[in-house]
């Protein structure tokens, strides 16, 4: 008499990943996201590596993450990946400040971000 089992998210062609909590406003992770958006997988991956953006190491950590979920949690075949969805959300920000002249105060803000990557196993076609 155990619980049933949680239906999938996602279809049973694709898989998922998600980080949290990314130091970077959404709007700079979004120009990096927006680079492999339906791009294949091994080409999206060498064109993070050779981004000149900070975050881009970051994005490239996910996008490993929601490969490897594809591979050993669904057994889909890594050379027919493609970066179906690659969407970026607000989190938590952090406020901070710093003394200004004239007894004002400069409002610093920190924003972080989230990021979801899903990939889909897309058939070639021959």
């Amino acid at each position: 008499m155990s619980k049933d089992k949680n239906p999938r998210r996602v279809a049973d062609n694709e898989a998922m990943a998600k980080t949290r909590m990314l130091r970077t406003s959404s709007q700079k992770l979004n120009l990096v996201a927006q680079m492999i958006r339906g791009k294949k997988v091994g080409k999206a991956m060498t064109d993070l590596t050779f981004s000149k953006k900070r975050i881009a190491d970051d994005v490239k950590k996910c996008l490993q993450s929601a490969v490897a979920n594809a591979e050993n949690n669904h057994n889909l075949d890594v050379d027919e990946l493609v970066v179906a969805e690659a969407y970026v959300g607000k989190n938590l920000t952090m406020k901070r400040g710093r003394p200004r002249a004239r007894g004002r105060f400069g409002k610093i803000l920190k924003p972080f971000s989230e990021l979801t990557i899903l990939v889909r196993q897309v058939e070639e076609q021959t």
